[in-house]
């Protein structure tokens, strides 16, 4: 397995390692529930140095990923972050993505770690222009900080005032006790955080700098197990789960990030076709009201009948109930409709419910 520069942190820290997509990663800690709700309610640190990082520079950068990407970015600020997808022709999704915009010949594409080579040959097979891309992945470590006490203990460590960072943006080259770092307000929880990229020579030392400076105001590390159930409470999507090569962004319900009208862009034609003709099925949201834990892959039965199938199920701490993301038929997709959740052979009844479950609280 491959090891992130905090292995030997996660190891001290109590850390139970698992294998994450051929990455040794810390599942939990102290506990999930326990470090969810430390998260939610204080700061959470997460070690997310197993995404990949991309730099594209050149020319013709801004035109290229424009043609590689859904959502716009010709708008974008230098400074800003912009989320967005890569679609094969079909409509399908080959990842999601962050774009780190620093002027409009230079970017930094932040993708899933499973991702990483596969998307990278995609740019290399897609390139236009004068535009050249370089996968930088293992000159990164990447540490996340999040939860509504976030800024204040980061800002203990640094003279930059936080608050400037605005949602979705980022600040190149901030010094974090005396650590140069590329730092976003961003994050994967639904929490205010930032996402803090440094050389990874440096990372065991901030990573330790970090949790010192929080603990006070109940900072925790935290594991993958928290992350999924943090991420999942606010419906933010997981490749390979609410997305991939054969869901595409509308049926996701992220249509809000497909740019139709920007100009041409690989998958375009066949979204619009989608979007024109009307969606067949959509990504619901559930909750149980039977007793049962719905888990990715159960089946998703109306009148015994196989309408659709779980993205993502668990049990939510924040709720205190058992939810579910699902991919249905769309006419089963309104809030307030009934179905079942086959659960270990059994039918369990359900209910579709409005998304996100929990109420992101971003700092906009």
């Amino acid at each position: 397995m491959n090891k992130t520069p905090l292995y030997e942190n996660h190891l001290k820290s109590g850390g139970k390692i698992v294998d994450f997509e051929g990455w040794a990663l810390p599942v939990q800690y102290t506990g999930i529930i326990e470090e969810h709700e430390r998260t939610r309610n204080a700061a959470g640190l997460f070690d997310v140095s197993h995404m990949g990082e991309i730099r594209v520079t050149g020319r013709d950068s801004e035109p290229f990923i424009q043609r590689i990407s859904t959502n716009d970015i010709s708008g974008a600020r230098d400074g800003q972050v912009v989320y967005s997808h890569m679609c094969y022709p079909d409509g399908g999704v080959v990842d999601d993505l962050l774009v780190y915009k620093y002027s409009d010949k230079d970017y930094l594409l932040v993708v899933n770690a499973s991702n990483t080579d596969k998307d990278f040959e995609w740019l290399e097979q897609n390139l236009i222009g004068q535009a050249e891309v370089k996968n930088v992945s293992g000159s990164y470590a990447q540490l996340a900080l999040q939860g509504p006490k976030a800024e204040a203990i980061l800002q203990k460590l640094c003279e930059y005032p936080l608050s400037e960072i605005r949602f979705f943006h980022f600040k190149p080259d901030m010094m974090i006790s005396g650590i140069s770092a590329i730092v976003s307000r961003t994050g994967y929880t639904g929490e205010d955080g930032f996402e803090i990229y440094i050389n990874t020579e440096y990372a065991p030392s901030l990573w330790e700098k970090i949790l010192s400076a929080g603990r006070d105001d109940g900072l925790v590390p935290v594991g993958l197990g928290a992350r999924d159930t943090l991420r999942f409470e606010a419906a933010l999507p997981l490749y390979g789960h609410e997305i991939s090569e054969d869901i595409s962004p509308f049926e996701a319900g992220l249509g809000r990030f497909v740019k139709c009208d920007k100009g041409v862009f690989i998958g375009k034609e066949a979204l619009e076709m989608q979007n024109e003709t009307g969606l067949k099925r959509l990504l619901t949201g559930f909750e149980m009201t039977g007793p049962g834990i719905p888990r990715s892959g159960c089946e998703v039965f109306s009148l015994g009948k196989s309408v659709g199938f779980v993205t993502t199920g668990g049990y939510s701490p924040t709720l205190k109930k058992s939810i579910g993301l699902a991919i249905v038929d769309i006419a089963y997709s309104a809030e307030g409709t009934e179905f079942d959740i086959n659960i270990r052979n059994r039918q369990v009844k359900a209910k579709a419910v409005k998304l996100p479950f929990y109420t992101k609280k971003y700092k906009k």
